[in-house]
């Protein structure tokens, strides 16, 4: 059975995640303030930084999700953040989000952290199934999850109000015969 409560640290050749504290929330702040970084991630609400000091601060207490930091390792810079939640132990499952500050987009630094945490949920956790929803305004995000296995499983219609418009949400997966079938290739 998965134990969220242990917080690995995954080291890849661009990447280290590790578990995220309050100390990493002025490296993170940038990712909060980025106007499209919020569209992609369809984040409504603005939060401060006691606020961001709180959540991350909690993080290494839970037991049913894994949020790591992302550190890029040429800079030892934080850049974002992995997690796993919405765990549901009894069908062997949870949910994946990415996100990063916009210093951090468009290097393969989201690839390789995608590919570690993922793989820590089969490897490491002995789950079954991962998902994730990503909205149609973000086909780079998609194609991404798509080169890390993950596939299309339907759409949640206009899932999302944005700026007075409503936007498709397609939910994807990844199960882990199809992970352990990628790994041998």
């Amino acid at each position: 059975m998965a134990d969220f409560s242990y917080k690995p640290t995954l080291t890849g050749d661009l990447v280290t995640l590790r578990p995220v504290t309050e100390d990493d929330v002025p490296a993170l702040l940038p990712m909060f303030a980025d106007p499209e970084v919020a569209r992609l991630t369809g984040s409504h609400g603005r939060f401060g930084e006691g606020e961001l000091r709180d959540w991350y601060g909690s993080r290494g207490e839970r037991d049913d999700r894994l949020d790591l930091a992302v550190v890029e390792r040429a800079t030892g810079r934080v850049v974002g953040e992995a997690v796993l939640n919405e765990w549901d132990p009894g069908n062997e499952s949870c949910a994946f989000r990415i996100c990063f500050a916009p210093e951090g987009i468009g290097r393969g630094l989201g690839t390789e952290a995608t590919r570690l945490i993922v793989g820590h949920a089969f490897e490491g956790l002995g789950l079954y199934r991962v998902w994730l929803e990503v909205y149609a305004f973000n086909p780079r995000a998609r194609r991404a999850y798509e080169k890390a296995g993950f596939t299309a499983e339907g759409v949640l219609r206009g899932a999302l109000l944005w700026e007075g418009e409503r936007v498709d949400a397609t939910v994807m997966s990844v199960l882990a015969p199809e992970w352990a079938e990628r790994r041998k290739v």
